[in-house]
């Protein structure tokens, strides 16, 4: 089944190991069960069946311990005092050009989306009045309906031909990167490409779609790239910052893309850095933290530059992120003490539209990896996303008579007059014939009295069934502008209905703020982030006296939404049956110990091994250990042997591949002693093990361990309890915990996939199998 679920996975390909090996016993006494091979041409069913309740093997874990062996510790003694600042520099000059890099992609991808709607626009309006006058719109309709499916078309066959991992905002694959799972292909230049190329398509394309998500995942791959000074993609290496070659640099240096992206798609540096430390990184501290507040800093500094040239109007910088909502002033918008329990109601209504959002989403999802799981049927299904979401907007628009006043200081983008009297425009047109970051604006910012409330009922629920059907659709793009503009529309609409019962008073005049705190309500509902989203929400809005009722909303939001069902992007993450480690281990698991969570038997080598044993147990493929246990046998005794450290596969491939043998290393003096830098010219794209000739003759080598391996391996006693071994693995980033006895002999062996397989189910604590898929 391996062959078929890389056409509806992250990953591409299905060809990355895990640790666990099939017959690791489960508590309940039973065998995992090994996966079957099925032919790759005549094993393509029609319908992929899924099972929720497995946790995928394919996916490896990231280092973010560092390797302290021999080679490792001689390197650093060696550096100077001057050595380590120059290193603290270049960490500060690459998230310098992380930002810049960023800010740079968000504003090619802005202008791109602004002249392409614009033309797409101005051809539709233009077609729309002609044929106003003398009949026939429904050439209209079929011109909207072809310019959408072009667009998206292009985006479609990017996506679902070329680099399947760029589909979707890339968002709980950046979250799964930052947790310390190693996603294949995730930060690849070529996702890059398509991924800018893809939303820029779906946001012109009119899908119900925002460009901010995917931003988000532009930054984490430029911060991958830059950091390691090289392109694999390209086959280039520009001999630069070859320190930082290793899994423990760079997801720091990803987890400041993934800040510079928030930042440069909100205008929020602060949201970005919270963003960051709230979804991902699992090791923290305070220059870290200060590196990604420069990063997030610099990209929004340079989005706003280069935007203000690009307007006529340099050194004006008042575009700050993609999505501008506006100023809201104080005094026209303040809100008092007994609006906020109205708040609150609407923050619980926020919770209960995302579960719903979510639900439908998930049962959507399932249905698309059972049955749409060929590129072309995937291009298909965004197509007729495109058209109907096109044939939609046209009958709204078409049959509302919503007509408003174009007054002096109107800012309709492109006012659609349609039936309405000379001197009005169509106000139904404002919400869908319009890129749907200025939509939000013009929910926002538009006087009382610019929308009818039937208007924003219809485009409200027509938009929420539009929106969830176009999330996870293989195109790029992000769930967070749809989201605002759902909930925006409801929230103006909340705003119109309590000024209409009380008409007398003024204290409900200004629907523009219920606006804000539906949309703040909508998109914590749907994502169920707390901490950074209201930091992002008060950025952008550039008033922090809504602090606090936007911060009580999306706490309710998440509450009554967790009651219900998880966020969309945890959903997402658990349907690709990812190893992802929460902050704390479950409730009620306290009973478990590391005895019981091992994998166990483990495969261990000698310290000084021979070459043959080594290539075997690398090249057997039912098992694809990555760790392995190193152990050192008391001469002329009976006692069994004891750890005395631990190396990984990557490093023996190394070893082999430049035939670091004893017998070798005695005959040939001259021979070059291998060096940390030979370990991370191979990183991160490691030679299989079929690639390498070993002969005969070399089979019969021995190969001496010591100065490769980590001679201090984290360890736990066999008794440990689940939670405390948890809360080690988790905080350290480790990728391996070795379960030793009370006389240093190796019991077992605890993955990221051991712990993952726990979690709290509706029936307490529940286990998850293992599964090649």
């Amino acid at each position: 089944m391996a062959n078929i679920t890389k056409k509806v996975s992250w990953s591409s390909r299905g060809d990355d190991s895990a640790l666990t090996g099939e017959g690791t016993p489960l508590l309940n006494g039973t065998e995992i069960p090994k996966p079957s091979r099925q032919d790759p041409i005549r094993g393509r069913p029609k319908e992929i069946p899924h099972n929720e309740k497995l946790l995928s093997l394919k996916y490896e874990s990231l280092d973010y311990d560092n390797i302290e062996n021999q080679l490792f510790l001689e390197e650093e003694r060696r550096m100077s005092h001057m050595g380590f600042r120059c290193l603290e520099i270049s960490r500060w000059v690459i998230c310098g050009l992380i930002g810049i890099l960023t800010g740079l992609i968000a504003c090619f991808i802005d202008i791109m989306v602004e002249k392409l709607a614009g033309y797409k626009y101005q051809v539709i309006k233009e077609n729309i009045e002609k044929f106003t006058e003398v009949g026939g719109l429904s050439i209209s309709l079929i011109l909207w309906a072809v310019l959408n499916c072009a667009f998206v078309l292009v985006g479609g066959v990017m996506v679902a031909f070329f680099e399947p991992i760029a589909a979707g905002s890339g968002i709980p694959q950046i979250k799964c990167y930052l947790n310390g799972v190693k996603i294949p292909r995730v930060v690849r230049l070529k996702t890059l490409v398509v991924k800018v190329i893809g939303v820029i398509c779906s946001v012109a394309g009119g899908l119900a779609v925002g460009k901010e998500g995917p931003m988000i995942h532009s930054g984490a791959v430029v911060a991958a790239g830059v950091s390691q000074g090289r392109s694999t993609s390209l086959k280039r290496d520009f001999k630069m910052f070859e320190y930082f070659r290793r899994d423990t640099e760079k997801r720091d240096f990803v987890s400041a893309g993934a800040a510079a992206g928030v930042s440069a798609a909100f205008g929020a540096p602060v949201g970005g850095v919270l963003f960051s430390l709230e979804e991902g990184a699992s090791f923290w501290n305070q220059m870290l933290t200060w590196r990604i507040f420069f990063a997030s800093m610099i990209s929004t500094f340079t989005l706003n530059f280069f935007l203000s040239i690009y307007h006529g109007k340099p050194g004006d910088l008042s575009n700050p992120g993609l999505i501008n909502f506006g100023r809201f002033e104080s005094d026209s918008v303040a809100y008092y003490y007994y609006e906020i329990p109205l708040f609150m109601c609407m923050g619980a209504l926020g919770g209960l539209l995302g579960a719903l959002f979510n639900s439908l989403n998930y049962w959507l999802t399932i249905f698309r990896i059972r049955y749409v799981h060929r590129p072309c049927l995937q291009v298909i299904e965004a197509l007729l996303v495109a058209a109907v979401t096109a044939a939609v907007s046209f009958t709204m628009i078409y049959f509302s008579n919503d007509c408003q006043p174009l007054g002096p200081e109107h800012n309709e983008e492109y006012p659609l007059q349609l039936f309405c009297a000379d001197g009005e425009y169509n106000a139904m047109a404002t919400a869908f014939f319009n890129t749907p970051e200025r939509s939000v604006r013009s929910l926002f910012h538009n006087q009382p009295g610019s929308y009818n409330p039937l208007t924003l009922g219809l485009f409200t629920l027509t938009y929420f069934f539009l929106a969830c059907w176009t999330y996870g659709l293989a195109v790029s793009a992000g769930v967070f502008i749809p989201s605002l503009l759902i909930g925006a529309a409801w929230g103006r609409l909340c705003g119109i209905l309590l000024a209409s019962f009380t008409p007398t008073s003024p204290i409900w005049a200004d629907p523009g703020k219920y606006a804000l705190i539906g949309a703040a309500a909508q998109l914590g509902g749907i994502v169920r982030m707390t901490l950074s989203l209201t930091v992002i929400m008060v950025e952008a809005t550039g008033n922090v006296t809504y602090g606090l009722p936007i911060m009580l909303v999306l706490m309710i939001a998440k509450i009554v939404g967790d009651y219900f069902q998880e966020g969309l992007y945890d959903i997402h993450i658990k349907l690709q049956s990812v190893p992802f480690l929460h902050w704390e281990a479950p409730a009620t698991s306290h009973w478990l110990t590391a005895r019981e969570v091992m994998s166990s038997p483990v495969t261990c080598f000698n310290r000084i091994e021979k070459v043959g044993t080594i290539v075997d147990v690398l090249s057997n493929t039912s098992t694809n250990h990555n760790g392995f246990p190193v152990v050192v046998q008391v001469l002329d005794s009976d006692e069994p042997a004891k750890l005395c450290g631990l190396i990984l596969r990557s490093q023996l491939i190394v070893l082999l591949k430049h035939k670091v043998f004893v017998e070798l290393a005695r005959s040939r003096l001259s021979q070059r002693k291998l060096q940390l830098k030979d370990f991370r010219d191979a990183y991160p794209r490691f030679p299989p093990i079929q690639s390498i000739h070993v002969s005969q003759d070399e089979r019969e080598c021995m190969m001496d361990l010591t100065e490769f391996m980590n001679p201090t391996p984290y360890t736990v006693p066999q008794d440990t309890s689940l939670p405390r071994v948890f809360k080690l693995f988790r905080a350290l980033g480790l990728r391996h915990l070795v379960v030793a006895d009370d006389v240093n002999r190796v019991i077992g062996l605890v993955t990221r996939k051991d712990l993952a397989r726990y979690h709290l189910g509706k029936h307490g604590l529940e286990e998850l199998q293992l599964a090649q898929t």
